[in-house]
C-alpha cells in the first residue's frame, strides 16, 4: 500500500485506517496526570492499549512514574525506548522469560508479579549468580477471581517467604478491581470499588504490622481509575486506555472528561437497500465483543453486525443518502482489541498526517 504523504488530511487515506489525534491524546494524558498528582498519586499507565515505545515515554515525560506492561515483550519495547520502571502485571513463568529478564534487568528496573512461590523461585535462582535483584510484587485477589493472593494472611505468609529469598526486593502489592467496572449506578460504583480497595490497603497494614516493608499499592484501569485515586493508602494507579478512550470506558464504564483519540476511518463500499449500508472494516480491523463502535458524529448510524471483512451499517432514514465511496469515521468500542489488529497508527496533529507509527507491540505476545 502506498505510504501517504505527511500534511495529507483523513480524506487522502486508504480504508481502513486507525487514526490517532495526537492533540486530544496528549491532552487525555495531561488530564489523568494531572488528576493523579492532584490526589497524591502516582501514575503508571498500561501499555497494552498502545504497544508504542514512543507513546510510553511521552507518558513518562508528562509526569508518570513508569509503566505497566501486559508481557514481558513489551516491557522490552518500552525499555528500549528508555523507560526503566516498569511494571510487568502478567506472571512472568518459564526458563525463556527468566533469561530475558536478567537481559531486561541490565537496561532497566522491572517489577514482576506473582501469587504463588513456584513463580517467585525461578525468579531468585535466576538472578542470584548475577549480582543483580528484581523487584516483585504480590497480585491480590481483591475480588476479580481471576490470579492473585487472597488479601491478609495468605498474602503476607507470601510476602514472608520472597523476603527470605536471595536476588529478590519485595516492592509490595497490586490489586484489580475490574469485575466493578461497569456497575451502572455510581454511588454503587463508588462504594463498591473502595470496599475491594480497602482489603487491598489493609493487607498493606497487616504486611507493614509485621515487619514487610510495602511501598507500592497498585489498582486501577482506565475505567475505575477516577474513583479508585480517592482511596487512603493507594500509591498508584495503572489506568492506560484512557489516553485513547473508546466506547467502553465512556458508555459502560463512565469514564468522563476525556476525548477520543482513537478512530477508524472507513469506507462506504455498497448500498443493498435504502436503510442498510456496507463498509469496508469488519472484524479484522475492529473489535466488537466488548462494546460496540459507534460511528463519529452520526447517531443516525448504528453498527448492527460485522464479520470478518465487511461492516453491516443500519441507518435512520435522515442517513439514508449515504453513497458508495462516502467516508465515515469510527470510534472503537474497545482500543486494547482494535490497536492489536493494525499494524500502525496514521498520526495527525490539526487535522493534518504528522507521522506514521508503527505499532511496535502488534504480535509479541511473549
Amino acid at each position: 500500500m502506498p505510504t501517504p504523504p505527511l500534511g495529507c488530511s483523513k480524506d487522502d487515506l486508504d480504508t481502513p485506517a486507525l487514526c490517532l489525534d495526537l492533540d486530544v491524546m496528549d491532552e487525555n494524558i495531561r488530564l489523568i496526570s494531572a488528576a493523579c498528582r492532584a490526589k497524591g498519586v502516582n501514575w503508571r499507565p498500561h501499555v497494552k492499549g498502545h504497544k508504542v515505545g514512543s507513546i510510553g515515554k511521552a507518558e513518562v515525560d508528562a509526569g508518570a512514574l513508569g509503566l505497566t506492561c501486559a508481557k514481558l515483550a513489551e516491557a522490552e519495547i518500552m525499555a528500549a525506548a528508555g523507560v526503566k520502571d516498569l511494571l510487568i502485571a502478567n506472571i512472568v513463568v518459564g526458563p525463556h522469560k527468566m533469561a530475558r529478564l536478567v537481559e531486561l534487568r541490565k537496561i532497566a528496573d522491572p517489577i514482576v508479579t506473582v501469587d504463588h512461590i513456584d513463580q517467585v523461585l525461578p525468579v531468585s535462582r535466576a538472578f542470584q549468580p548475577t549480582g543483580m535483584s528484581c523487584r516483585v510484587i504480590i497480585e491480590v485477589d481483591i475480588g476479580l477471581g481471576r490470579v492473585g493472593v487472597l488479601p491478609g494472611e495468605p498474602t503476607l505468609q507470601l510476602a514472608q517467604q520472597i523476603r527470605a529469598l536471595p536476588g529478590i526486593t519485595f516492592a509490595g502489592i497490586m490489586g484489580y478491581e475490574g469485575h466493578l467496572l461497569t456497575i451502572a449506578d455510581p454511588v454503587e460504583k463508588q462504594t463498591q470499588i473502595h470496599e475491594a480497595l480497602d482489603r487491598l490497603v489493609t493487607t498493606k497494614q497487616m504486611l507493614e504490622a509485621n515487619g514487610c516493608a510495602c511501598p507500592i499499592v497498585s489498582c486501577a484501569g482506565s475505567g475505575s481509575y477516577q474513583i479508585s485515586i480517592t482511596h487512603p493508602g493507594i500509591t498508584e494507579v495503572q489506568a492506560g486506555g484512557a489516553i485513547f478512550m473508546d466506547v467502553f470506558y465512556r458508555e459502560k464504564c463512565g469514564v468522563q472528561g476525556l476525548g477520543n483519540a482513537l478512530t477508524l476511518v472507513t469506507t462506504v463500499n455498497s448500498r443493498p437497500a435504502p436503510d442498510r449500508a456496507i463498509i469496508d472494516a469488519g472484524r479484522k480491523s475492529m473489535n466488537i465483543e466488548v462494546d460496540v463502535p459507534q460511528i463519529k458524529g452520526r447517531p443516525d448510524i448504528a453498527i448492527e453486525r460485522l464479520s470478518a471483512e465487511h461492516g453491516q451499517l443500519k441507518l435512520q432514514p435522515s442517513a439514508q443518502s449515504l453513497k458508495i465511496g462516502d467516508r465515515l469515521e469510527i470510534i472503537p468500542g474497545y482500543e486494547d482489541l482494535t490497536v492489536a489488529l493494525h499494524d500502525q497508527f496514521y498520526a495527525f496533529r490539526s487535522g493534518k498526517l504528522a507521522k506514521i507509527i508503527p505499532i511496535e507491540g502488534r504480535g509479541k505476545l511473549t
